[in-house]
């Protein structure tokens, strides 16, 4: 333990004494090396005490040395979705880097999936722990064969910030995942009400009719989602995404309703009587379909900010309105914060932005969270029988582990606010460059949303290749978006190294 904390004190790097436990020493020092002066110039501390101090740029991306690579890699794998090939060794903090020496700041994050940052200490402290070691090489079957300390973990970890008002996870394996087991909880919820209560037995009828697919024993229900919703490719979960053809294209799909989602205009404040229309009537008709659609909806899946259809954002207003038609209509509630959870718009949740008086009945969750599930609070989502919910894995208790150190760093850190306060920094910088470069930046949204912010750009594509050119990642959705997704240790003086950097750009 001993020799560990000084090899992390010599790295430069800040952990945290309750996380004292064996680490990595090769990564750290490594990275000590290659990124020894990194004071930002403002003064602001990074939290990475050897972050670079900017990006650095020594190739066109791919350079020589990530071509090969990826000629080798295509040979057994399809590169074709490649956006670069990165060494990790190398990536620190909120820089990601290549195998040419090319470092990026990195406001994509990923696929809006890297939480507090690459080669995070106290995740390293997590990652090679006894605890950790175990989980992997014993990986239980968890609804099986638990491991004796699994409730401690979940209750130390996932459910010490479960959205207020639920109590109780199913894990699972991704975010496609979590939404397929929320609607299977959903449709055995709206069954068991049906047939009386969780007490009254299946019938013969539905015994045998669910081995050919007929009902009773599969039931003629539905998900409600809304148009350019993306909720996953599994076959459920693709059934409720609106958002591109290429996700759907030869793939059959259940007959289920599409809803419309406000097509609101920006900045949301600045137009507050139009959307507040728009989103009545995307209201009335989300009505209309639970009413009347011929597979009656069990549930409404919605994402708080529609992320891969667009950076599409709605008022509180209109989810507080959804909220009451599914208590009227007694279907349940599910909110994807696949995406939007964990820390990124300025709350740990972002459903906690709409002030709903009673909470959604599912919340599903992955991506930051380096795990999945979905949490609930009625004990009736849990099925009557067992094996009714489950998979051999049921979700991993190694990622649990990672997403717990993650919540200690999140909190150590106080990060959630630290995005609320770079975001509204961030905002206000667009802002200024919107009035300079109106022809560039156009529509940008995501206001009081801490850093999940967005805007339409008529040369989106080129946008984002001429910022890797600058030392940028960056990140689109829809048809024109922008979007940036930073991670949670994103401050300030990234801030200013992002919006020099469009500004290259818009000039160009």
């Amino acid at each position: 333990m001993a020799s560990a904390l000084r090899t992390a004190s010599r790295a430069g790097l800040s952990l945290p004494r309750s996380s004292a436990r064996p680490c990595s020493r090769t990564a750290p020092i490594a990275l000590r090396r290659h990124y020894a002066s990194a004071a930002p110039a403002t003064g602001e501390r990074s939290y990475f005490p050897h972050e670079p101090t900017g990006p650095v740029i020594k190739t066109s991306i791919p350079g020589p040395e990530s071509v090969k690579a990826i000629e080798r890699l295509s040979k057994v794998f399809d590169t074709r979705s490649l956006n670069m090939m990165t060494n990790y060794q190398r990536s620190y903090g909120n820089y990601i880097a290549d195998l040419d020496g090319n470092v990026l700041l990195d406001v994509y994050a990923q696929i809006a999936s890297i939480p507090v940052g690459y080669n995070n200490p106290s995740l390293l402290l997590a990652a090679t722990s006894p605890e950790m070691a175990s989980a992997l090489i014993n990986r239980p079957a968890l609804g099986n064969f638990p491991q004796h300390d699994w409730a401690d973990i979940l209750e130390t970890g996932i459910l010490k910030v479960a959205p207020n008002g639920l109590n109780q996870v199913f894990t699972g394996q991704s975010g496609s995942d979590a939404n397929e087991l929320a609607y299977k909880a959903a449709f055995m919820w709206k069954r068991q009400q049906e047939r009386g209560g969780a007490h009254v037995e299946f019938t013969d009828a539905e015994i045998s009719s669910s081995m050919t697919n007929q009902k009773p024993g599969s039931p003629e229900l539905s998900i409600l989602s809304f148009k350019s919703a993306f909720h996953g490719r599994l076959f459920g979960s693709l059934s409720t995404t609106r958002s591109k053809p290429i996700h759907k294209l030869d793939i059959p799909a259940f007959d289920w309703p599409q809803a419309p989602f406000p097509a609101c205009s920006y900045p949301l404040d600045q137009y507050a009587a139009e959307n507040a229309a728009e989103e009545q009537r995307c209201l009335d008709e989300t009505e209309r379909l639970i009413k009347e659609w011929h597979n009656p909806p069990a549930a409404i899946v919605i994402e708080p900010i529609q992320s891969e259809g667009g950076d599409n954002h709605a008022s509180p207003n209109f989810f507080r309105g959804l909220r009451e038609l599914t208590k009227k209509h007694n279907v349940l509630f599910i909110v994807d914060e696949v995406q939007t959870g964990v820390g990124a718009t300025g709350k740990f949740w972002a459903h906690e932005h709409w002030g709903l008086t009673t909470p959604p009945d599912i919340v599903t969750f992955s991506k930051k969270a380096q795990t999945a599930g979905y949490y609930y609070g009625n004990n009736d989502l849990r099925p009557n029988r067992p094996y009714r919910q489950f998979n051999t894995w049921m979700g991993d208790p190694a990622r649990a582990i990672l997403f717990r150190a993650i919540i200690q760093e999140v909190e150590r850190l106080n990060l959630v606010e630290n995005t609320a306060i770079t975001g509204r920094y961030l905002y206000n910088g667009l802002e200024r460059l919107a009035q300079q470069y109106p022809g560039e930046i156009k529509n940008l949204r995501g206001k009081g949303q801490g850093t999940f912010i967005a805007w339409d750009s008529p040369r989106r594509d080129e946008v984002l290749k001429k910022a890797k050119g600058v030392g940028v990642n960056i990140g689109g959705s829809g048809e024109a978006a922008v979007r940036l997704r930073p991670m949670l240790i994103f401050r300030k003086h990234h801030a200013d190294i992002l919006l020099d950097n469009l500004e290259k750009i818009f000039k160009s």
